[in-house]
Formats: C-alpha cells, sequence, structure tokens
C-alpha cells in the first residue's frame, strides 16, 4: 500500500497529543486543513491494511481497572491458532511471539481482579492451554511513538 500525505500525516503526528475532546477528528481534520470524513476514512484504510490495530489512550497500568501480564506455551504449529483466539478477547489489547518455551505473551486488562480471573479462565478454556500470569512488580515506560521515515512507502 502506498500511503497519502495524509497517512503519513497522521501516523506522525498524532502518536503523541490525540486531541481530547468531544471532536478528536475534526479537531485533526481542521489542524491539518482536511474533511473529518476525510481523516476517518484514512484512519480506516490503515486499519484496514494492519497499519494501525487502535487507536486510544496508554494509560499506566492498574490506574483504571487490574492488569496483568500474561503467557502460554504454544507449539509452534497452534501459535497463530492460538494468537488468534486470545486475540478475541477485548480485554486483551494485544499478543506477541517470544523465542522461548513460553513463547506467546499478552497483556490482560479488566476493570477489577474477579473479572481479570475470569478472563484468564475464559482463555484457558478457549485455548485449552494454561495461563501464566506474571503481575506488576516494577513499572517501567516505554516510549512507543516513533519518527516513520516514508522514504520507500
Amino acid at each position: 500500500m502506498t500511503l497519502t500525505n495524509l497517512q503519513k500525516k497522521l501516523l506522525n503526528d498524532f502518536q503523541r497529543n490525540f486531541p481530547l475532546s468531544t471532536t478528536p477528528f475534526a479537531d485533526i481534520a481542521a489542524n491539518l486543513n482536511v474533511s473529518e470524513n476525510d481523516v476517518l476514512q484514512a484512519f480506516q484504510d490503515l486499519n484496514d491494511k494492519n497499519f494501525i490495530s487502535r487507536i486510544g489512550a496508554i494509560i499506566p497500568p492498574n490506574q483504571i481497572g487490574v492488569s496483568t501480564l500474561a503467557a502460554i506455551s504454544v507449539p509452534e504449529n497452534e501459535l497463530e491458532k492460538v494468537a488468534a483466539k486470545v486475540s478475541e478477547f477485548s480485554e486483551v489489547n494485544h499478543n506477541y511471539e517470544r523465542e522461548n518455551a513460553v513463547n506467546l505473551w499478552f497483556v490482560v486488562i479488566a476493570n477489577n481482579s474477579i473479572h481479570l480471573n475470569n478472563v484468564i479462565q475464559a482463555i484457558e478454556q478457549k485455548t485449552g492451554y494454561n495461563v501464566l500470569c506474571f503481575p506488576l512488580e516494577k513499572e517501567f515506560f516505554i516510549d512507543l511513538s516513533f519518527k516513520m521515515d516514508f522514504v520507500n512507502a
């Protein structure tokens, strides 16, 4: 997919300082001198092509609700299938593979500890694998925003 200039601006300029208002997409449109529909369509295209997976705030762990880092040991030939099942849960915001016996990692966020435990149990039931939980002991902040190089895009 070749990115449009608008898509490049959205990816670069709104990783941080996304407008916190009741009309964020209209605010972005006004900032970029395009229509709100142009912004919404550009974000939809980026999502459809898997350039983005979500638009939302990053909130420090356990500030709203509770969370845990979780992992499963999955045979390599089942990894994609199990990862897809884990991703079906709205409480899971991402998952990723690690090169280890415990190879599928994900973060689970829930309203409270009862809800969190219920989600973990549901993931175990749906996948057929035990979930290991690693509660937060020490918080680290990783800035995930970065300037994108679009020379070849």
